[in-house]
């Protein structure tokens, strides 16, 4: 994106560096519709070269978390930068909310859409919040140095959590008894320390959620992010068509998989290995290999597709492998100002990576389709939008694994395994959404209360064939392995709702793969100038998670794991 606005050279330094720009703006004179939109534009690229330096603080501190240096500056922003911003930016959104030439942008295409949220921070935002969310960023992100300092002896071999989990897929079962109990027991030490820094978590963001006016932190975040298009009880009627439509088949999968694995009983570490005792999946051998077999996949999809990761591998936008002082998970980080993002994440060789990557990729696509329009805003579309943009390029993508796998038998088990994967995601979805309804409304709980309210949450979406006798403390610990709830607190259910809208894409891409991939990329190319069921539509799905739809949808996967012969 080409500066208009700011000066070539400009970087973000100090709080000297940025206020000048933010009174400019503050106390420019307006006098006509155009003036307010060319202000609009203005804050926008100012607001991008500030995300972008946040955006490269963040990818930084992620890729090396033993650093002090890289922690202190993405601290500094958090803790000195970020204050000092807020109350320019409440008072910005305040400026253009009442100036008289903002009912002349009504009618530009997503500036209805600009002036909910501009409202929406205005009504949520307080001065007293500013130092509590400073302080829950800052405390959030222990649980990232908690997790990257974890790691397991296998084999007189000291590695990390990601490397540890591909040994579930061996089909040694003593030895995946031996490495799941270890990881397990690793989680488990810190126990107490992740409990208490959820409960920590749980208190500042209630004070915030009261300090705005709210009941609780749930109905808070309902409103802070954007979800105008549906409400809790719609989540709830989602959990329950999850519960109806998609457990009963996690039940029968179970049952194959214990029969086809001739066990007496089905125990949690059974239930990552291959049904049909053949190795461990190996899609490729290093970053470089994953790198040029995925722009491969993806040119056979789109030839703009494959250039987007080309162009992200040119410029030292990706972190492939996993390795010992990373911060645990994966993501797309969008560079607003740069209009290419950054792919992260900790591949070990497995499936399970290769998936991580096309679905990164998918997000990928997404911020360089949505690069050049006009207002940062617009470049960050909903989560329900977002997530539909990767879950769709995992499973379309999933046509032309055979670059992968060109073993048929390979191809089809990779199928196989990411399709019953599909299936997972779902329940886990509406297990981590209910479990934070449920902790946010009840914030003074006990921790015997929270084992409680995680069984209450768990339990119901669990197949009924695993067997957790004598690992019942794992099983109760479970929650705290998602980062989401530490960190992007509600940032969940999205998973749910837009592998709904996965399935349905890939349904309209077999159907025609020219014209549903063509959908696909103007679905996403219209960024956040549309509702989340104005997007759906555009890409030729709905925005549905009814139990009609979800059993249409289901029985859709059902054929296809059917047609997979191994």
């Amino acid at each position: 994106m080409k500066r208009t606005y700011l000066p070539g050279d400009f970087t973000v330094t100090t709080w000297d560096t940025l206020k000048p720009y933010y009174e400019e703006l503050l106390s420019r004179k307006i006098s006509s519709s155009l003036e307010l939109y060319t202000w609009y534009l203005d804050r926008s690229e100012f607001e991008s070269a500030i995300s972008e330096d946040l955006g490269w603080r963040y990818i930084k501190m992620t890729c090396d978390t033993t650093n002090e240096e890289i922690k202190n500056n993405f601290n500094y922003f958090v803790s000195e930068l970020q204050p000092a911003m807020a109350p320019y930016s409440n008072q910005l959104d305040t400026k253009a909310l009442e100036d008289p030439f903002l009912k002349d942008l009504k009618d530009k295409e997503g500036f209805d859409i600009v002036i909910k949220l501009l409202e929406k921070d205005k009504s949520i935002y307080r001065d007293e919040n500013i130092s509590i969310f400073s302080e829950i960023e800052q405390t959030a992100h222990q649980f990232g140095t908690i997790s990257g300092a974890m790691t397991v002896t296998v084999d007189d071999k000291e590695i990390t959590m990601q490397q540890a989990s591909d040994y579930l897929l061996q089909t040694d079962r003593s030895k995946r008894e031996e490495v799941w109990k270890k990881i397990n027991e690793r989680r488990y030490q810190d126990k107490a320390t992740l409990d208490s820094l959820y409960t920590t978590l749980i208190g500042l963001r209630h004070k915030a959620a009261l300090n705005a006016g709210f009941k609780n932190f749930r109905d808070y975040m309902f409103t802070a992010m954007g979800r105008f298009d549906y409400t809790p009880a719609d989540c709830y009627a989602f959990h329950e068509a999850i519960k109806s439509e998609v457990v009963p088949i996690l039940n029968t999968l179970a049952e194959e998989r214990k029969k086809a694995l001739k066990l007496d009983a089905l125990k949690p570490w059974d239930l990552s290995v291959n049904y049909f005792g053949d190795t461990p999946l190996k899609p490729f051998k290093d970053a470089d290999d994953l790198t040029e077999k995925t722009i491969e996949c993806f040119a056979k999809l789109d030839a703009y597709t494959a250039q987007c990761i080309a162009t992200m591998k040119k410029m030292g936008h990706l972190d492939l492998m996993s390795r010992k002082g990373k911060a645990p998970g994966g993501y797309n980080y969008p560079l607003d100002e740069t209009g290419v993002p950054f792919i992260f994440m900790n591949a070990t060789q497995s499936l399970r990576d290769l998936v991580t990557m096309v679905h990164e990729g998918g997000h990928a696509l997404h911020s360089f389709l949505d690069a050049d329009l006009e207002l940062n805003v617009f470049k960050h579309p909903t989560s329900e939008v977002a997530e539909l943009a990767s879950m769709s390029m995992e499973l379309m993508s999933m046509e032309y694994w055979d670059i992968f796998f060109p073993n048929p038998k390979d191809l089809a088990r990779a199928k196989r395994e990411h399709l019953e994967s599909v299936l997972q995601t779902m329940p886990w979805v509406a297990t981590i959404d209910l479990f934070q309804h449920t902790i946010y409304q009840k914030p003074e709980h006990t921790l015997a209360e929270r084992e409680e309210m995680w069984k209450a949450s768990f339990y119901p979406f669990s197949n009924n064939t695993t067997d957790w006798s004598g690992l019942e403390q794992y099983r109760i610990n479970a929650w705290q392995k998602q980062l989401h709830l530490f960190e992007v607190p509600f940032y969940y259910i999205e998973y749910g709702m837009a592998q709904l809208g996965a399935i349905a894409v890939w349904r309209n891409y077999k159907k025609d793969p020219a014209k549903g991939y063509e959908l696909y990329k103007q679905a996403l190319a219209l960024g956040y100038k549309k509702s989340i069921p104005e997007v759906y539509k555009a890409a030729g799905i709905k925005f549905d998670f009814s139990k009609e739809y979800i059993k249409e949808l289901m029985d859709f996967v059902k054929a296809e794991l059917a047609a997979l012969s191994l």
